[in-house]
């Protein structure tokens, strides 16, 4: 663990969401990254269960609380689980309006991926938004990718923009950061998949941080959306690189698979072989696991939603993300 950065995992995976959100403090500078959180629209052909919901409006709680904090708030790409839009719905974001964006990013440098360069049609129309809404709040946007920014005696670095999984993805590139103070290091590397990406691994690798927080495989996807070659890919990367960091938080899309912790049991054991830690964020952070989104059939068997919940699930499709889900 690091002594002299710290670093509070703030949403999860492996906190029922779907996000890689992190608040990380040096005695120079609180930095809050990819201040975003989603839920699954649909997963088993069914909507988010009510628990789900309690779980990403506590957690949008944790992150404005949060923001209060950070001077600094990083968005690695534009994924709406990782940075936070300013429409409203209360399905898959938890977004009021444009005052859930307001709370995060008012007043903040804003240390961005580049809205023109390596992106994709469907990230540059975000990114273009972001810039109209939520960026507006911002004290400055500034483009990250490649960058180094510096805090007095602690720097930001960022990676040039990397593939979100494989080389030549159609989901586009994410660009990471590592945060140094004290001759220690933090890297928050999410979205890489793996990272499935040789050369991403190397990077990593390069970097040498003393904490790691991983977007590991998509083993759910293996099979269907992702070919096993490339799902074996990002494992034997993230392989080479648990073997190498002293604690990886491995997270994100390898902990939506029931069967994720299986998929990684020979990751487990290269990282105790070299005397090293992989863990999630809810383990870095002393909490149990809670994995919803892969335990969505089993919530509405053992939980059944009230009444009022299954009419709002019969809304329709324009309408149900306008209409906050009765859950209390």
């Amino acid at each position: 663990m690091l002594k002299k950065i710290k670093v509070t995992p703030l949403a999860a995976e492996s906190f029922g969401v779907r996000s890689m959100c992190t608040l990380v403090e040096t005695p120079n500078v609180t930095v809050l990254l990819d201040a975003g959180v989603s839920l699954a629209p649909y997963r088993f052909s069914l909507l988010p269960h009510p628990t789900e919901f309690a779980a990403i409006a506590k957690l949008r709680m944790r992150i404005a609380q949060a923001a209060e904090k950070a001077q600094v708030v990083t968005i690695s790409h534009y994924h709406f689980d990782h940075h936070t839009p300013s429409y409203e719905d209360w399905l898959v974001n938890w977004t009021q309006n444009g005052e859930t964006a307001r709370q995060i990013y008012e007043g903040k440098a804003v240390l961005l991926k580049n809205p023109k360069e390596k992106i994709n049609a469907s990230q540059r129309q975000r990114a273009w938004m972001f810039q109209k809404t939520g960026g507006k709040y911002a004290e400055k946007l500034a483009v990250a990718d490649g960058q180094t920014f510096s805090f007095k005696e602690t720097t930001i670095r960022f990676s040039e923009a990397v593939p979100h999984g494989p080389e030549n993805s159609m989901l586009g590139w994410v660009i990471m950061a590592t945060i140094e103070y004290g001759g220690e290091r933090f890297m928050h590397a999410p979205d890489v998949q793996g990272p499935m990406s040789n050369g991403t691994a190397e990077q990593i690798k390069a970097e040498n941080p003393g904490v790691l927080m991983i977007g590991g495989p998509p083993f759910y996807l293996g099979g269907f959306r992702v070919e096993e070659t490339q799902i074996r890919r990002g494992t034997e990367n993230l392989r080479s690189i648990v073997e190498a960091v002293p604690v990886t938080i491995m997270e994100h899309h390898a902990l939506r698979d029931a069967e994720w912790h299986k998929r990684a049991e020979p990751l487990y054991a290269a990282a105790e072989n070299a005397g090293n830690s992989l863990m999630t964020a809810a383990e870095y952070t002393g909490q149990q696991n809670t994995f919803l989104e892969s335990m969505r059939k089993q919530l509405y068997a053992e939980n059944p939603p009230s009444n009022e919940f299954r009419q709002w699930t019969k809304l329709d499709s324009k309408e149900i993300s306008r209409v906050k889900p009765p859950i209390n």
